[in-house]
């Protein structure tokens, strides 16, 4: 079985990263194995909703999103993992769900693969 962690925080040594890779960790002690990519770290070009990946069954994007999808049709599984800015997920994490447009609507290879959310999150005033 193999695990796919998208860590969503910019902050890459923060609790979201600490947390994940505690979580990860433990699934490798369980014989799974894991891959951790950190998005703030890849290069994601927002979604420009034009749905040429209609005509190309691809998003014609040049970035690190397609790998990103490959490993994700590899995977058996995915843990997203985010702090929460502003009652929302990071801008890089709606980066990358923002691109998964053309799977949703051009592709099943996610279908039935099990997802777990890790959300940190503090409670201050602004």
């Amino acid at each position: 079985m193999k695990v796919l962690a998208i860590m969503g925080s910019p902050r890459s040594q923060g609790n979201t990263a600490f947390l994940l890779d505690e979580i990860l960790s433990e699934l490798e002690k369980e014989g799974i194995e894991t891959r951790k990519i950190d998005i703030a770290q890849a290069s994601i070009k927002p979604c420009l909703g034009h749905d040429n990946c209609a005509q190309y069954k691809k998003c014609p994007q040049n970035d690190d999103m397609d790998a990103i999808f490959k490993e994700m049709s590899e995977a058996d599984g995915f843990i997203v993992a985010t702090p929460v800015y502003y009652y929302n997920v990071t801008a890089q994490l709606k980066a990358f769900i923002d691109r998964h447009y053309f799977l949703y609507k051009h592709d099943v290879s996610l279908e039935f693969k099990a997802v777990g959310v890790v959300i940190l999150a503090e409670e201050q005033g602004l």
